[in-house]
């Protein structure tokens, strides 16, 4: 057992150079600082007098923004380098984070989402990439696992900080601790503390760009396209082949139907626990961090749970399934204990499949494609989270949380049901070597 720890976790952590523990660096950083704003950004809004309605919208923009922009930022961090693109991309996307706090007129608010949108896609696209560069064979799964994990598990640290904030701001300005005047003094403390996390940043040394003998292959092994469809999609001919057009297609139905249903509910969680339990802000810290550090926890049991289940779709389609029981257990119990219970495990068997099916998609799709294939998948994902906040917020203004618990609960079903329609045999044939892929930053 000690042997095996030590070949798998303990060796390649200590083989990390110097740049690739300052980027892991960064990531603790920015974990920790971000979740205030998660945390506290929806108070302060309606605090501040903004209608749900207006708040949907603002919630809705950055999605929209990464949606239109995302493929030309991609463009841009190709050309500039990642090491620029993520400091262009915090500084920048600090500067509408304040800029979204700090004034009162609506169409700066709105602007100011949709940019920050733009650039912080800048910032989350050029990480996969620079990881790859700042990493080996023997220790890139180990980077991306360790930067997953240390985003969520730092989150829950900076939640459980950020709940006791508003009350101590509140007696240092004299103001009611859930006034808008103490989320916004937290929200602006908390943006000026993660730009320290370009310090890290500004240190690190961009490795060259790979050579062709760096980048890792694809085998030819069998995989979900037959043989003779594998090569009709190769590099000499650059050309989709129908067949993956089609498993595109269908890799897509689930991530536009979780991403709708996550989007209409997910991003007003501390507004549902707000309002249906008057849960104070320093237990709402708690669990908000409780919810992160399982979501950490997840993502280290996932490829655990895959094997043990035979195959990443049976792990994705019944932690998928455990999810939707608890989240309903979330919006329809009569205690705030009991909700919490249902929040809780629903964060974390939800989050736990988006990296598995991450993962399946990438397995299944030739190397030469699978920048392509995952934009495509990630713009599936932003098409709900483009629209859905602000359809949540009309809903919320009218008819309160229930129908949009059950709304989520039917979307999450149906793309359940089409995931295991779709691929509950695929993984009968061999995959292709495990791809490293970008997960996004909202998973549920």
């Amino acid at each position: 057992m000690l042997q095996s720890l030590n070949r798998h976790y303990i060796a390649p952590i200590r083989s990390f150079n110097r740049a690739a523990r300052l980027f892991l660096l960064m990531t603790i950083i920015d974990g920790v600082i971000f979740s205030a704003w998660q945390l506290f950004f929806n108070f302060y809004m309606l605090q501040s007098g903004y209608s749900r309605e207006f708040l949907g919208l603002v919630n809705s923009l950055p999605s929209a923004g990464a949606l239109i922009f995302g493929l030309l930022v991609g463009r841009i961090s190709d050309r500039i380098g990642r090491k620029p693109s993520l400091i262009i991309g915090i500084g920048v996307t600090s500067i509408f984070m304040l800029m979204q706090i700090t004034f009162r007129q609506p169409v700066i608010i709105a602007v100011s989402a949709f940019f920050f949108g733009v650039f912080n896609m800048l910032f989350l696209i050029s990480q996969a990439p620079l990881m790859v560069k700042l990493s080996g064979a023997e220790n890139r799964t180990m980077l991306f696992s360790l930067n997953y994990g240390l985003q969520t598990i730092s989150g829950a640290v900076g939640s459980l900080f950020a709940g006791q904030l508003p009350a101590y701001f509140g007696v240092l300005l004299n103001v009611q601790a859930q006034s808008a005047t103490a989320y916004q003094a937290v929200l602006i403390v908390s943006i000026l503390l993660g730009l320290t996390s370009l310090i890290p940043i500004w240190m690190m040394k961009e490795p060259a760009a790979l050579s062709s003998t760096d980048t890792p292959q694809v085998s030819t092994v069998r995989t979900s396209l037959q043989p003779e469809e594998v090569a009709t999609a190769s590099p000499s001919g650059k050309k989709l082949s129908p067949a993956l057009i089609s498993l595109t297609a269908k890799m897509t139905v689930p991530q536009i139907l979780i991403g709708f249903g996550a989007a209409i509910l997910i991003p007003y969680m501390n507004v549902f626990f707000k309002f249906r339990y008057d849960i104070s802000d320093s237990d709402l810290g708690i669990l908000f961090s409780i919810s992160s550090l399982l979501i950490g926890i997840g993502s280290i049991m996932a490829p655990w749970l895959s094997t043990r289940m035979g195959g990443k779709v049976r792990a994705v389609v019944v932690t998928q399934f455990g999810s939707l029981v608890f989240l309903l257990m979330t919006g329809f119990a009569p205690f705030l204990w009991l909700s919490s219970i249902g929040y809780l495990l629903r964060t974390a068997l939800m989050n736990m499949s988006a990296p598995l099916y991450s993962a399946f998609c990438m397995e299944r799709t030739p190397e030469h494609h699978q920048g392509l294939v995952n934009s495509v998948l990630n713009l599936a994902w932003n098409i709900g989270w483009s629209v859905g906040p602000f359809i949540s917020g009309v809903v919320q203004e009218h008819y309160g949380f229930t129908p949009l618990f059950i709304a989520t609960s039917v979307l999450y079903f149906i793309a359940i049901v089409a995931a295991w329609t779709f691929f509950k045999n695929t993984e009968k044939l061999q995959p292709l070597p495990l791809a490293i892929v970008q997960i996004p930053e909202s998973l549920d």
